[in-house]
């Protein structure tokens, strides 16, 4: 619900609060919620049917067959047919099993980076993570401009408005890209609706295209027979044909798209009324659906078009400059079916160009909102859909503007996040197999690694400025996202605060009196420690003898982590001090939480008592924030005096 403007605020305040209302609404993921880890089986199976999500994630797959084909005929020629054939093995028995195993391992729509994730801990998992997203962000958001930049040249080509678009490319890609964000901004479900449209109008034209193609390759056998002399007399026997095409395959991987995006969406795939989020059955088995289901469709439709283009075309059209060059079933389509039929198609191609982007919007809002909030490296609002949508806008408008909308510019980077993501996905699949003890799953999930691997080396080594683009985006997305933490360091970071039994009474006994914490830090933990300590607190800050303390101490778990549960227990040490044991990623984030809620708790103002820490204030700052530690006193005061701003009721802090 949006709430309403205070009273008494001006006109132009009124309209800025319903504006930041607007822009919040439905914190956390695209039209709905991601429920806790205590949801009830109603919460995980609200979404959309599968075949309306496969139709989001299609927009990008799907339109690859605008490109697909003439990308075929330039790198493989003749051979085409036969290398997309080797694309379509690799689809259906390397990529396919792949994805359906991690739709299995990591339903939420994290996909592999979640399951590797888990391998790793502390820092060093933190910055592998940060890599994979670099590599994500460099996918998805190349997919927004590349097939923004695409659809703008099939405009620009057509040959009723070529003279009137000559040399608008550049504007008429970022016209594409504010409206697909406009539509983000609108709703999701107004996104899923638009994609169910273009697919199924994309898919029957692209049907009629096929099928005159082949029908003039069947009243033209002389077609057939040309095509395999000229294959036999350039490459002699089939066994180096298929060499040659295993040689050419690194360059036809764009035709592998789509599938990290139909992972990252599934969290809006309806599920089953009795899934939890720990077990969505429903969704999985949507998920698993989905992707055989595209995949199966792509995979027919790359070998029939790739046999029709290359022997229904001429060889020199695909070349730069050529009628068919980056689209070969337009120019079958205006060839064969006329101008008016070929105009509907080049208008459905580039409006399934254009939408492309979305599946690769949804995957990033899906994604980012995950993993860097929760890192502390993003500030509250990423959490939410539009400030997010306008964020991911803007920097597809700077990478645009950055290649000039140039499609084979974007090209290389396209292909290398692409591969990086799936060749990362076949190792997650691989170690799960191989922890689950499937020595069979194990053995050819390590296959389908090494292909991709090998895919991935042979992109990067003959298109290298991939990489360079994807490690500035790795680059930014780690600058970025530790300056984010730096400016967070002093929140608060505790999600709750839960007391035991012994640690309740503790608190609530001492708040009759006057409740005093003594920060420990603990080492040997035996009676001399406790009683010198006390006794050194006394001493520094002229304490009766005769007053009480609680003895407080902090063990640091995975300093990395930004967020967490704060459980508290309590016990009694050598059987007269009394001590609240804590774990937490920071000392005095978790000290300020204990504080604050034994305040609310009691309704009494607690007093914590440190000693000062030896050493430089820079490296003790840095201590703080990469292992959680170093000077805690000054650290827990700022924390507390963000956390509530009233000094009346601020706990007070006192060093010695």
């Amino acid at each position: 619900m949006v709430a309403s403007a205070p009273a008494g605020s001006s006109p132009g305040a009124a309209r800025q609060h319903r504006l930041r209302a607007w822009m919040l609404e439905g914190l956390a993921d695209m039209a709905k919620h991601h429920p806790g880890p205590h949801a009830g089986p109603q919460s995980a199976h609200r979404g959309q049917r599968w075949w309306r999500v496969m139709c989001l994630t299609g927009v990008d797959y799907f339109s690859t067959l605008g490109y697909q084909p003439g990308i075929a005929a330039l790198a493989a020629g003749l051979l085409s047919p036969i290398a997309t054939i080797v694309l379509v093995i690799v689809t259906l028995a390397g990529a396919l099993p792949v994805y359906r195993r991690v739709a299995k391992e990591s339903p939420h729509g994290q996909g592999s980076i979640a399951m590797l994730e888990r391998l790793l801990s502390f820092w060093k998992g933190k910055l592998f993570v940060l890599t994979l997203l670099g590599f994500a962000a460099t996918d998805f958001l190349i997919t927004i401009t590349l097939s923004a930049a695409d659809a703008s040249t099939h405009l620009v080509e057509n040959p009723h408005v070529s003279s009137a678009l000559h040399n608008g490319q550049l504007v008429i890609t970022l016209i594409l890209i504010a409206l697909l964000g406009a539509v983000f901004l609108k709703g999701f479900l107004e996104a899923i609706g638009v994609a169910v449209v273009l697919v199924g109008l994309y898919l029957a034209l692209n049907v009629a295209v096929v099928v005159a193609g082949l029908w003039h390759v069947a009243t033209a056998p002389h077609v057939v027979a040309d095509w395999s002399h000229a294959l036999t007399t350039e490459h002699g026997s089939p066994l180096a044909m298929v060499g040659v095409a295993l040689l050419v395959f690194p360059k036809l991987a764009l035709g592998l798209s789509g599938f990290e995006t139909g992972v990252a969406v599934m969290p809006h795939i309806e599920g089953d009324p009795g899934d939890t989020e720990e077990r969505p059955t429903g969704r999985i088995r949507g998920a698993k659906k989905l992707l055989t289901t595209s995949a199966v469709i792509m995979s027919v439709f790359l070998i029939v078009t790739s046999l029709i283009t290359t022997l229904l075309i001429p060889a020199d059209a695909f070349k730069p400059g050529g009628e068919a060059n980056g689209r070969a079933l337009a120019y079958l389509a205006h060839e064969y079916l006329g101008s008016a039929f070929g105009t509907v198609y080049d208008v459905s191609t580039i409006a399934i160009l254009w939408f492309a982007g979305a599946s690769a919007m949804a995957g990033l809002l899906n994604l980012m909102p995950q993993y860097l909030p929760r890192y502390g490296m993003a500030p509250h609002w990423a959490r939410a859909v539009r400030p997010m949508v306008l964020v991911f806008t803007l920097v597809a408008f700077l990478v645009t503007w950055i290649f000039n909308a140039d499609v084979d510019a974007q090209g290389g980077a396209y292909a290398t996040g692409v591969l990086v993501l799936i060749s990362s996905a076949a190792i997650a699949v691989t170690i799960a197999a191989r922890r689950a003890r499937e020595r069979g799953w194990t053995t050819g999930f390590a296959v389908i690694s090494l292909v991709f691997l090998y895919t991935t080396i042979a992109n990067v080594i003959e298109r290298p400025d991939g990489v360079k683009i994807g490690a500035c985006f790795i680059a930014g997305i780690i600058l970025l996202s530790f300056l984010s933490r730096l400016a967070r360091a002093f929140e608060l970071r505790v999600t709750s605060v839960v007391l035991d039994t012994m640690a309740e009474r503790f608190i609530r006994d001492i708040a009759h009196r006057k409740i005093r914490f003594i920060a420990n830090e603990p080492d040997q933990r035996d009676l001399a420690e406790y009683r010198d300590k006390l006794q050194q607190i006394r001493t520094d800050n002229d304490i009766p003898v005769d007053d009480d303390f609680i003895f407080v101490e902090v063990t640091v778990g995975d300093p990395s982590e930004f967020e967490s549960e704060l459980r508290v227990r309590g016990e009694v040490m050598h059987g007269r001090y009394r001590v609240l044991c804590l774990e937490s990623s920071t000392i005095s984030n978790a000290l300020a939480a204990l504080l604050l809620h034994a305040r609310d708790l009691t309704g009494a103002l607690p007093h914590i008592y440190f000693e000062w820490t030896e050493g430089s204030p820079f490296a003790q700052f840095l201590r703080f924030f990469l292992f959680g530690q170093g000077e805690v006193a000054p650290v827990t005061r700022e924390v507390l005096r963000e956390a509530e701003p009233d000094r009346d009721r601020r706990p007070r802090v006192h060093v010695g």
